[in-house]
């Protein structure tokens, strides 16, 4: 029996596919991840850790003893009128938000778990609670350093609290850099595309080259609007898809509330002790808990980076510590509730010693919480609209380091640029896409802690001043 040639087209192909199908990205893959290992290895760490310390110290434990006083001037309903600045307190917040709240929550925490095991959530923690003065710290910079650009729009950032505070533009450029960096190949893109478009194609079979399309125009159509198109969008998304997630997760919590005490009782010794193997998890080191949780943690929300200060810095606000007060609610949103909620759903349900991984292992989660209907939807939806806000709030953090480098003829190429990368984040590999997101997070976050720790004495004399006249109206009043 004769056996059918090849056509000449099936032959071309073939020959076009070849060097494809066998060409490996494990040698670029353990290269990064050894960068990547260098760069969030124990001295990055204790200087992200150690910064919110200091902080946390001199500032009188801020976070806690200052969180209502926050949430009241968050929720007082102060629109900045006859204030500088482009948007509310509130939208700023929101924008930030939106960049900060995205795969991170689902993927991150899933991630963390899964290489680090359950102690890894307790460092999240950890690193949250510092974060939080962090956070409050770089937003207050942002807007006491702030200026008014070429086309009468707000300024701000960590790039311009090291030129104008620090007096460095050495590091000023470099953090620019870094920032360009994390929202074109890092936090902004490729994550949340990768996200959005598996979790698309899990739930609703929609064709990756389909859902990359629509998301691309979606993008392109808020982006080329600038910062109020953003916030607009930010403002309506964002607490919608915080509470409709909460609200699943609290729902799993209470379905299964007998599991709960052991779940939290598995995350502390988890912290401490070295977690066995068991199941899919290849077990893990305290410091892998470690490592996995502070790293994640910061990918989740943001604080230390230098990344929420760019939005605080377009708040319509007469005070820098009142809208630092503001920014440091967003920490407290993002990880101790909402990352908490996809850690504690992870543990209690037991997927996290199984063999599935990322966007999976926290679906696979919601299922056996909810049901496999429910808890698939869930997840995809959560995915959807925290990915796609974050792609939103990036763009604008790269304009803005654009603009501080190139000036405004670098806009347009840059957002372009971005809406090109947008449409390809779809297609790339997910290990590699988090290795290089991480590398790039670390790099940025080095600049800014440096001015941080150079501009201590001006925070805290901010903060004093402010509440020394806070105090003084309250006795007047």
């Amino acid at each position: 029996m004769q056996t059918a040639q090849p056509s000449l087209l099936e032959s071309l192909q073939d020959s076009l596919l070849y060097p494809l199908q066998h060409f490996s990205l494990q040698p670029l893959q353990n290269t990064l991840q050894s960068i990547d290992h260098f760069i969030w290895g124990p001295p990055l760490l204790l200087l992200l850790v150690g910064t919110g310390i200091y902080l946390t110290l001199r500032l009188g434990f801020l976070q806690i003893t200052k969180l209502p006083l926050a949430l009241k001037y968050l929720f007082s309903g102060d629109k900045g009128e006859g204030q500088k600045g482009d948007i509310s307190s509130f939208a700023a917040l929101c924008t930030a938000l939106s960049a900060t709240i995205g795969t991170g929550n689902i993927v991150g925490v899933a991630t963390a778990i899964k290489m680090g095991g359950p102690g890894a959530l307790f460092w999240m923690w950890v690193a949250a609670f510092f974060g939080m003065a962090t956070k409050y710290a770089e937003c207050l910079l942002a807007v006491k350093y702030r200026v008014v650009d070429e086309q009468g729009q707000m300024a701000g950032g960590p790039m311009y609290y090291l030129e104008h505070g620090l007096g460095n533009r050495f590091l000023a450029k470099a953090f620019a850099l870094f920032g360009i960096g994390v929202a074109c190949f890092g936090i902004g893109t490729f994550p949340q595309v990768n996200a959005i478009t598996d979790a698309v194609q899990i739930s609703f079979n929609v064709p990756v080259w389909l859902s990359a399309s629509l998301l691309t125009v979606l993008v392109a159509m808020v982006t080329l609007g600038g910062i109020r198109s953003i916030s607009a969008i930010a403002q309506r998304t964002v607490p919608f898809m915080a509470v409709f997630y909460v609200f699943a997760s609290l729902l799993v919590l209470l379905l299964n509330v007998e599991a709960v005490p052991a779940a939290i009782a598995l995350v502390i010794s988890s912290a401490f002790n070295s977690t066995a193997a068991t199941g899919g998890f290849l077990g893990a080191t305290v410091m892998l808990a470690i490592q996995s949780g502070v790293a994640r943690g910061v990918f989740s929300n943001e604080s230390g980076l230098g990344s929420a200060p760019i939005a605080a810095a377009a708040a319509k606000t007469d005070s820098c510590v009142k809208q630092g007060l503001i920014s440091m609610t967003g920490t407290f949103f993002d990880t101790i509730i909402i990352c908490t909620m996809t850690g504690l759903t992870l543990i209690l349900t037991g997927v996290w010693s199984g063999d599935t991984s990322g966007a999976a292992m926290t679906t696979l989660a919601f299922e056996q919480g909810l049901s496999p209907l429910i808890g698939q939807y869930v997840v995809t939806t959560g995915l959807v609209f925290f990915a796609f806000t974050t792609i939103l709030g990036w763009n604008y953090y790269g304009e803005r380091c654009v603009q501080y480098l190139f000036g405004q003829k670098g806009i347009k190429p840059y957002k372009y640029f971005y809406i090109v990368l947008v449409a390809g984040g779809a297609f790339l590999q997910l290990d590699l896409i988090w290795i290089l997101a991480d590398i790039v997070n670390g790099l940025m976050a080095i600049p800014n802690l440096i001015g941080l720790i150079g501009l201590r004495h001006v925070v805290i004399a901010e903060t004093r001043l402010f509440f020394d006249n806070l105090t003084l109206s309250e006795q007047t009043a």
